[in-house]
């Protein structure tokens, strides 16, 4: 595994900028993981570790600060448990994985760079029937691609009003923690073995999320490190098509 400075660096601002709204960054992880040339084989179970922590810890934060919903939640996760956890026993090639991976990290750059406004409108409950399909479509591509699909859900949530931007970074950071561990327990139950020397990265992921958890449920959002974040992962993104 590497462990150069640089890429511990490059972990610890991608816990601190995905957990300031509310995500685990998986996707930030794996679009790092990429540029630092780890293969799939690696990058997707540690991602979903990684994960584990920094949304967990997001969590907290905001839970903390009064901002989530049972009601929020509940309708995603019912149907994303599940196949995330099937998604995850699909075997991939290495060329479509980083298809997937790279359609998803598009999405990354447009929630980076997307300045939620507008955000005390009034919100709609969510249809039992629109929470199942969505929680199942995202949980079955996370399981898949091995995020936990907070950087779906989130958009989602704030285009068809179902919470406020705090509450959906609440319930997001849930809605990954869930999903990542069902996708693990996919990956497990398939015989895999997370490797001891992982601890490093979660050390700098879990020290950022620490961070970042705070900020973005007590202070403020960073725009300067989403921005850099978005170029990053638009990079990666580029790499993973090219290459």
């Amino acid at each position: 595994m590497d462990y150069s400075f640089a890429f511990l660096i490059c972990l610890f601002l991608v816990g601190f900028v995905y957990a300031s709204v509310g995500h685990g960054g998986a996707s930030g992880y794996l679009a790092t993981m990429a540029l630092f040339g780890i293969a799939p084989a690696l990058a997707k179970p540690s991602a979903l570790i990684l994960n584990l922590f920094v949304s967990t810890i997001s969590f907290i934060q905001f839970y903390r600060a009064g901002y989530f919903r049972w009601n929020t939640f509940w309708p995603f996760a019912i149907a994303s448990i599940p196949l995330a956890f099937l998604g995850a026993r699909i075997p991939l090639s290495d060329t479509l994985y980083r298809q997937l991976l790279a359609v998803c990290l598009l999405l990354v750059v447009v929630r980076l760079l997307w300045t939620v406004r507008g955000q005390e409108e009034q919100t709609r409950p969510i249809p039992l029937a629109g929470g199942l399909l969505t929680g199942g479509i995202i949980g079955l591509l996370s399981g898949m691609i091995g995020i936990g699909g907070g950087i779906i859900l989130s958009p989602l949530m704030l285009l068809f009003r179902w919470a406020r931007l705090k509450e959906v970074a609440a319930t997001s950071a849930l809605f990954i923690f869930v999903n990542s561990l069902s996708g693990l327990f996919g990956l497990l139950s398939k015989g895999y073995s997370p490797d001891p020397t992982l601890y490093g990265w979660i050390g700098a992921a879990f020290a950022g999320g620490i961070l970042g958890g705070y900020f973005g449920s007590h202070r403020f959002n960073v725009p300067t490190l989403r921005y850099m974040l978005a170029f990053g992962v638009g990079v990666a993104c580029v790499k993973l098509i090219f290459t």
